[in-house]
């Protein structure tokens, strides 16, 4: 198999086997690689009855046909898993270099069943893959395990994922980490290892991807990094990284403030990436094959950490009404080295915080006084959930849940128990649909429209730009967008890297020799959204779940959303109708699904 390894690793922890399998090309054909191609193996090895934490839930390590090959900005991979914090389909997408290195060790990926009876790290090293104690490495943060165990391997190139205490203890958003501060953050796949007694991954490998037609491939990627160094964006994701958008989504209102409850908050001015690049930067840093190098080194005290990016500097920062920098780098690294989603833990402290001054909860309950501003507060908050110590033990579980204790799950601000990240929909009102029907609760990385609404259109796609605050007729576009969204997903490309629709197309043509036109790429897409609705359908989605918290259906009295709500339901309905899904049920359509190729699991849908 061209563009393939053409081999998943199967780990079994309970047993301790470890086998290879042949990769089935029938599913790469139709699903490509990433969070596609996992979501077909779980859907054949999916029992609804069992619980997420349950260790005979299937934990997926996917890479793509493009992971790992000189195709720039292609270096990602995904990990996947029923999610513990939404009882749904679950998956984060990381950069860094885990990804390719776990392609030249031999595999297109590694799936892992079961559950060790002390705690374990899988090893793998050009095709010999072993399972190794990791009791002395239980306990560890995650910058502290990776080097650990580059040490003990004797390798210092062996890319780790692992979790910290965070996955160890079970916490609902724990994350899995890789590389300087590279997270596979949400979903809480980091909960998933923790309850396999799975400590980390570790790769190294020497292997080649092989490749259809390698001339041209390598014509194909030449041009797609010459298209990404001339885009605008790539020059100032350099120069201020992620965080660089900071001041133009306070003015429009999409950055939120005071737990989403706020127009503006001016001491955001603070937290920006130029601010940033004045004042703690040290350097920068990128994935692999990226020529962006959007990531920050930052200097806090006297240590070098990682630089927050936009979603942290929100999460952590202007959600909590917090405008220090040098605290926000530090609670994010805070995250990072425990191992928790930075947007799931910000919001949920934040929801806290909330709910405190509602005096739904008071001092003896948090075990503190929780004042909007107080980084300190935050910082024990983050210590005690990744321990689940104290009020940690009731925030561990996600604000959904936080809500349901206290009689306020109206006020959490969540879709199906995924905490929404730091793009308001009252801003962006494509956003509104994007979360609503996300297969994994709220993520603006299953439809990044939000750009789209800035101006980045794709008219290729049939994709433009269109005033932000109108919600009639965009639907449609929302829909083609996330299936465009879907197709990159599989290959798998960042977000940030605008390369020209027709040149991803072909690379993925001249890697595996399969004749793949932008048409054949979005119905790729489709296919894979629709696979993943149908997954969550068998696990109890319905129509009622696609819907937005009370808070982020409240219009503000100032700031860039003034007075403004998106009309939710009758995007839905138009959405619904692009779909052709069923407005009763909230399922896929027979035809539709025959349409795709999926007419085999009309039966178990239907009946």
């Amino acid at each position: 198999m061209n563009g393939y390894l053409g081999k998943l690793l199967i780990v079994d922890l309970t047993s301790g086997q470890i086998k290879d399998e042949p990769l089935n090309e029938n599913y790469a054909r139709q699903f490509i690689g990433g969070s596609g191609l996992a979501a077909r193996y779980l859907y054949d090895l999916l029992d609804p009855d069992l619980d997420p934490l349950n260790p005979a839930n299937p934990l997926f390590f996917m890479a793509g046909p493009l992971t790992g090959t000189r195709a720039p900005s292609c270096g990602r991979f995904v990990i996947c898993a029923r999610s513990p914090l939404t009882g749904l389909w679950g998956e984060s997408n990381s950069g860094g270099f885990f990804g390719p290195e776990m392609r030249f060790a031999g595999y297109d990926g590694i799936i892992v069943k079961g559950q060790a009876t002390e705690p374990v790290y899988l090893h793998i090293a050009d095709g010999k893959a072993t399972l190794r104690n990791a009791r002395h490495l239980w306990g560890k943060g995650t910058y502290e395990t990776q080097e650990a165990i580059r040490e003990e391997v004797g390798d210092a190139k062996t890319r780790v994922a692992c979790i910290g205490p965070a996955g160890e203890n079970l916490v609902r958003y724990a994350a899995v980490m890789s590389d300087h501060g590279s997270a596979a953050g949400r979903t809480g796949m980091g909960a998933v290892m923790g309850s396999k007694n799975l400590k980390a991954v570790a790769v190294r490998g020497h292997q080649k991807i092989p490749l259809a037609d390698a001339e041209r491939f390598a014509a194909l990627a030449r041009e797609a990094l010459a298209a990404i160094r001339e885009d605008i964006m790539t020059a100032i994701l350099h120069e201020t990284g992620t965080a660089g958008s900071l001041d133009y989504s306070m003015m429009l209102g999409d950055a939120p403030a005071r737990y989403f409850t706020q127009g503006s908050f001016p001491g955001g001015e603070n937290l920006s990436g130029s601010v940033m690049a004045e004042t703690i930067l040290t350097g920068t840093y990128t994935c692999y094959g990226c020529p962006i190098a959007c990531k920050r080194r930052v200097k806090v005290g006297e240590s070098e950490i990682k630089g927050p990016e936009y979603e942290t500097v929100c999460a952590l920062g202007t959600l909590l009404l917090i405008d220090d920098l040098d605290a926000v780098a530090y609670l994010g690294h805070l995250c990072d080295a425990y191992g928790l989603d930075t947007i799931s833990a910000g919001v949920t402290i934040a929801f806290a915080h909330y709910l405190f001054e509602q005096g739904i909860i008071g001092p003896s309950e948090a075990g503190m006084k929780l004042t909007w501003g107080d980084p300190d507060a935050v910082a024990k908050l983050i210590e005690m959930i990744a321990h689940r110590r104290g009020f940690g033990e009731v925030l561990a579980e996600g604000s959904r849940l936080v809500g349901r204790r206290y009689g306020a799950e109206e006020l959490a601000v969540q879709v199906n128990g995924l905490e929404v990240p730091m793009h308001d929909p009252r801003a962006m009102s494509a956003m509104a649909v994007v979360y609503a029907t996300s297969p994994i609760g709220a993520s603006h990385n299953q439809s990044d429209m939000n750009l789209v609404e800035m101006g980045r259109a794709i008219e290729e796609l049939d994709i433009p730009t269109t005033d932000r605050f109108e919600v009639e007729g965009k639907s449609p576009i929302v829909a083609r967008h996330q299936d465009w969204r879907s197709f990159c997903n599989t290959l798998i490309l960042c977000y940030f890297a605008n390369l020209p629709v027709q040149t991803l197309v072909e690379l993925l043509s001249s890697a595996t020799g399969w004749e793949v036109g932008l048409d054949d790429a979005m119905v790729i897409g489709e296919r894979i959204w629709n696979l993943k609705r149908a997954l969550n359908n068998r696990l109890g989605l319905a129509r009622k779940d696609d819907r937005l918290p009370k808070l982020l259906l409240t219009p503000l009295d100032e700031g860039g959303t003034e007075g403004h709500v998106p009309d939710l339901d009758l995007m839905l309905r138009e959405y619904y109708q692009a779909r052709d899904w069923d407005w009763e049920t909230g399922q896929p359509g027979r035809e539709k699904l025959a349409e795709l190729g999926l007419g085999w699991m009309a039966e178990g849908l239907w009946g």
